[in-house]
Parts: C-alpha cells; structure tokens; sequence
C-alpha cells in the first residue's frame, strides 16, 4: 500500500497539483503509512517537505477549533444547540435571522450566503461582523446545506462573548496545550523554510509563508472561526487520536464523548450533502471521502489542500496535508482526494 500512495501522490507533484504533500494513516490504531513527498515549493530556496513542516490549515480550523470549542462550552452548560445566535450577537436577529441557532450555523443550514468578498474592502473583523448583520437570509434555515464561512465568524463571536477571552488563547488552553499541539496556532511565526507557503499575492508581491491564505481572514487580523490556523502533521496526529478514542487523550477529557457522538450525527437529511455539527460526512452525492469508506465517516476538508477523515468502522484514519494553493485556485484536489481515498481502502482490504 506504501508504495501505491507513494506514486500516486508523485504523480500529482509532477503534474503540479501540489509541489508537495505529507499522509498519514492510521488502521486500528497503528500509523501503516507515513510519508512526505515533494518540496514546501518550486523557489530557490525550497526544502524537502516534512512532517514537521507548517501548513494553512484553512477550513480545518473550523472543526479543529471552532467546533470543539463550542461542544466543550456545551458541556459546561454554557450554551444550547438551540440557543438563538441573537441572544449573543447584539443587532443581528432582524431580516429574517432573529430564529437562527448555534446548530444552525454549525450545519451550514442557517439561510446565509455562502460568501462575501470582504477583503475587497480590506473590512476588519469587527467591521465583517456589522455586514452580517445587516445581511438578509438568501433561503429559510433547515431547508438546504449552503456551505458558509459566514456562520462559523459569528461562532467565534459567540465563543468569545461567552468565555471572555479571543478565540486564539481560548484554543491555547483548553485544546493546543492539553493535547501537546506544540507547533498549532494562529499567526506562526516560524522560520520561511519550515512552512508550506501557499498562492502569489499582488498586494505582498510573493507568496504569503505564514500569512493565512483565506482572503477575508487576512484582513480581519489573522484569526477567524473559520479559517486562519496553522499546523503540523505531528499535531494533527494528536487532534485525531482524541477523536478515535472518543475525545479522550492521555486520560484528559477533551471533548466529552457524548456531544463528540452527537456530533457526528447526520443533521440534514433533507439534503444530499450529509452534515453533522460541524462535521462533512458521508452522504449520498459526490464527495472527498469517495466511494468505499463507511457510511459513519466523518472529517472536513481545507482549501489549502488539506484534510482528514476518520471511518471508525474500519477504524481509518487519513490525514493530508498539501500546499496545492501555491499553483492557484484550481479544482484539481477535489478528484484527488476521493481517488487517494477509494485507492487506500482498495489497499488496504485487498
């Protein structure tokens, strides 16, 4: 198996898919595959890829953050599901968003668009907040899935409102540290060559090495609900042996085992895109997990290129981690990702 996700990830480096990619996997517990391939670029300055090199994590950063924040404050009883985003966000029930739950945005069925390009308009982070705001529903709540950056930006609002604190050092002690994700953070500040730089930039005038690559969370100073962690392979490893052993790690409850399992379950059945509380599942239409991982897989995915999912059926995990922005926004990881998939399970049950 080694050796045909070997090649395969080399065929995509050299049809410039990604100048490099770290995998690793997981069956029943013990890491079977664990590999690196390619360079952290094409410049003159480029290094063989690592597992300790630091990637954008993108949209990771809703289910490695966002997501386990917001189960954790459920457990504490802090907040509900069904709690009304209005009742934390001053201003925003109006326009027909005054019913809109903390699921609903967690399940990218709340009735917001999809996206705005606030960073046309170089808007800060409280400034996007105000845009929301005055937003209007573009359909009703539970209805369809719309994947929206949106509701995860007024989660972190939510999060901070309820603890006090900014979304950065709220993830630094109560999920970073305990789970020993030493190189995990927003805002790295690393040396060049041990980060995964993503795409050229006109307004940097080269490629942004350890500045988020989301747009909009660029301008709103480096820290979304959405976007804007930064990681590594090792920490990543750590994020999802918590999640195999059901939000457990060295013995320390991380995410209590019941809100992990509520979790992943499908909370938009009237959709052909299966979504749990945060979480991208396996549903009926097309998707990254592919064709042969169970129906109980769970993960999400990055626009940078990243990913994992997590079949506890077959007790697989698959973790990746390109750079695949550094060539531009192309569509390319999306076959990639459901084909290295389908390949492993191929593999791996022959």
């Amino acid at each position: 198996m080694r050796e045909a996700i070997r090649a395969f990830l080399q065929r995509e480096i050299d049809e410039q898919v990604t100048p490099g990619a770290v995998i690793r996997i997981r069956h029943k517990g013990r890491i079977v595959v664990d590999e690196a391939l390619g360079t952290n670029s094409l410049e003159n300055d480029k290094v063989p890829m690592t597992s300790a090199h630091v990637f954008d994590m993108a949209s990771l950063t809703k289910v490695m953050v966002t997501l386990p924040a917001i189960l954790q404050l459920c457990a504490a009883g802090e907040i509900h599901l069904h709690d009304k985003v209005a009742t934390f966000i001053d201003g925003f029930g109006n326009k027909g968003k005054e019913a809109i739950t903390i699921q609903q945005l967690l399940t990218h069925s709340s009735g917001l668009i999809a996206h705005r390009p606030y960073f046309e308009r170089r808007l800060s982070a409280q400034a996007v907040l105000e845009e929301i705001k005055r937003d209007e529903l573009t359909y009703q709540s539970d209805t369809a899935v719309v994947y929206s950056d949106l509701g995860f930006i007024l989660l972190k609002e939510i999060i901070e409102q309820v603890t006090q604190q900014p979304l950065e050092e709220y993830a630094k002690t109560h999920l970073f540290e305990p789970l020993s994700m030493q190189a995990t953070c927003f805002k790295p500040q690393v040396a060049r060559d041990k980060l995964a730089p993503t795409e050229y930039v006109e307004h940097l005038q080269g490629r942004k090495y350890g500045i988020v690559h989301d747009d909009n969370t660029e301008f709103m100073g480096g820290v979304s609900g959405h976007a804007g962690l930064f990681s590594t392979m090792e920490d990543l490893s750590r994020f999802t042996s918590m999640l195999e052993t059901e939000g457990v790690y060295n013995g320390r409850t991380i995410i209590h085992p019941q809100w992990l399992a509520l979790s992943k379950k499908n909370f938009t059945s009237y959709s052909t895109e299966s979504r749990g509380i945060g979480w991208q599942l396996k549903g009926e239409g097309p998707s990254p997990i592919g064709d042969l991982m169970s129906s109980k897989t769970y993960g999400h995915t990055g626009f940078t290129g990243t990913s994992f999912f997590i079949d506890p059926v077959n007790e697989l995990t698959v973790m990746l981690l390109t750079n695949r922005v550094y060539f531009g926004r192309t569509a390319s990881m999306i076959r990639l990702r459901p084909r290295l998939h389908n390949l492993i399970m191929t593999k791996l049950f022959q």
